[in-house]
């Protein structure tokens, strides 16, 4: 990541950074896997708590982040907190690591122009760039985490293969980019937001000596709850959308409506549920996104400087 004042720090070599993002990726899903599924089942909710007349039969209606946990492991057992993590940690993993590659190429090409941008619009830049790239390539597993997750004690897709050869048969190749659009037009601010308001905040909390080098973690934590809360209502779009198809009247929540683009979701959305009906899942995804981005990003930091120091022989300040 390039640090404030206009100054391209060391960044380590291309493959430290894919590493370094790759583990990044891959500890922060093993740590906020359950979170994820709740979130997941709450975006895709319909009837929701606060509906005057309640639709038992058309799936059950999760009210706030606990319940949903405890809901999901009295009626579906311990394992179903983890479902779709395979996709998930596939996806998290090439993410990691593409994203913070791109992020430091962006970065660096930024820096060699005659004239240098303001460091919080590289950093914009440079996220959004990285963002952008990473969805676009692993998609297709954002899609297939979404749909196992969705999944109650109906089994739709009995494993990563036999979910690929269904949609494959049943809905070719452009059944993997179910809500693709949606995902970029989230994802590019989403990440330039973040990366711009984490090197804004890596300064001043350079300052501050808090235990466990948890300074990169703190300021990943405020940035995501900034991003995250602005963008929302594309991700909860991007996950009505990714449900559709054959599959649809299947999960858990059988009552999903039939959504066509993003526009349209949204007005759809508004139309029933009110402003209020784009924010459902978001306390948990705030709960979920906080500890994931401090996760990554400490962690990212810490096995950069690992590797680092490993190569280098010296211990670094």
């Amino acid at each position: 990541m390039s640090a404030g004042g206009g100054r391209l720090k060391d960044e380590g070599t291309r493959t430290q950074v894919i590493i370094a993002g790759g583990i990044a990726g891959l500890v922060s899903r093993f740590c906020i896997a359950p979170l994820d599924v709740v979130k997941i089942r709450l975006q895709l909710q319909i009837n929701s708590p606060w509906d005057a007349v309640p639709h038992p039969h058309h799936g059950p209606v999760y009210r706030g982040t606990i319940p949903t946990m405890r809901a999901i492991v009295r009626e579906e057992g311990w394992t179903a907190l983890w479902k779709g993590n395979t996709p998930a940690e596939l996806l998290y993993v090439c993410y990691g690591g593409i994203q913070f590659t791109t992020y430091r190429s962006t970065t660096q090409l930024l820096s060699r122009l005659p004239r240098r941008l303001p460091p919080s619009v590289e950093s914009f830049i440079s996220g959004a760039t990285a963002g952008g790239i990473a969805t676009a390539t692993t998609f297709p597993l954002d899609l297939l985490r979404t749909r196992f997750a969705a999944q109650g004690n109906r089994r739709i897709y009995a494993s990563l293969i036999s979910a690929i050869q269904d949609i494959t048969t049943h809905e070719g190749p452009a059944g993997f980019f179910r809500g693709y659009s949606a995902a970029v037009t989230q994802v590019v601010p989403y990440m330039g937001l973040f990366f711009a308001t984490y090197e804004t905040l890596r300064v001043p909390l350079a300052q501050i000596d808090l235990p466990f080098g948890s300074r990169d973690a703190a300021a990943g934590v405020m940035a995501s709850v900034l991003a995250k809360t602005s963008v929302f209502p594309l991700d909860l779009v991007r996950k009505r959308l990714q449900v559709q198809g054959p599959t649809r009247q299947k999960y858990v929540h059988p009552n999903i409506p039939e959504y066509h683009g993003i526009l349209r979701t949204i007005l759809t959305i508004l139309q029933t549920k009110g402003l209020r009906g784009l924010y459902n899942g978001l306390t948990v995804s705030l709960f979920k996104a906080a500890p994931a981005s401090a996760i990554t990003m400490w962690t990212y930091e810490m096995a950069l400087r690992v590797m680092k120091e490993t190569t280098s022989g010296e211990l670094l300040p």
